[in-house]
């Protein structure tokens, strides 16, 4: 795979595709729980303000303490945060998703969720080349893991090179030493 798709890098305009299929099963559930939530607000509101206002009582209401696994899981779903959520929990696994080899090399370092790229770095060229032909098996081991179409594609970084500022005097516009030649 390259670095780049050529879908969103050359298009003057980028479109944001339609949600369809499970995206859009997605959306509509999220809808509905949410009048659902609105709905049951209003008609307790409606009951407590018969009764005299809120009390406290033996069965189990929304003023209840929740588990925090629970609670953390009920922010997720209601934020709509399920994707990026499950892709962050790749980080933690990236050895046993790629292998120790590959990890001690190439480590995770964001994901587009628009796009569906992930993002890795590698600490050589060479660890960049290899992954780059990796890159369709691992996006295949990744969909199994996550779901199919959360990952399209994995854009591959080299190592980081060192800054090209030589000197603290530098003219204004200049981009370094090589822009004398030119």
């Amino acid at each position: 795979m390259t670095e780049h798709s050529p879908l969103t890098e050359h298009s003057p305009a980028r479109r944001v595709p339609e949600p369809s299929g499970v995206d859009l099963a997605r959306v509509a559930l999220r809808a509905a729980k949410e009048q659902a939530r609105a709905r049951g607000a209003a008609v307790q509101q409606k009951k407590q303000a018969r009764r005299g206002g809120l009390r406290s009582g033996a069965r189990a209401d929304g003023r209840d303490p929740l588990p925090l696994g629970a609670a953390i899981n009920r922010l997720i779903t209601e934020r709509g945060w399920e994707t990026p959520a499950a892709v962050g929990g790749v980080t933690g696994r990236w050895p046993q998703i790629v292998g120790e080899n590959v990890a001690l090399h190439c480590e995770p370092q964001g994901y587009d969720e628009d796009a569906r790229v992930l993002t890795v770095r590698c600490d050589s060229t060479t660890w960049a080349t290899q992954l780059r032909l990796l890159a369709p098996t691992l996006v295949a081991r990744l969909n199994d893991d996550l779901g199919q179409g959360t990952v399209r594609l994995i854009k591959v970084l080299g190592p980081g090179g060192p800054s090209r500022r030589y000197g603290a005097l530098r003219a204004p516009g200049s981009t370094g030493p090589g822009d004398t030649y030119g």
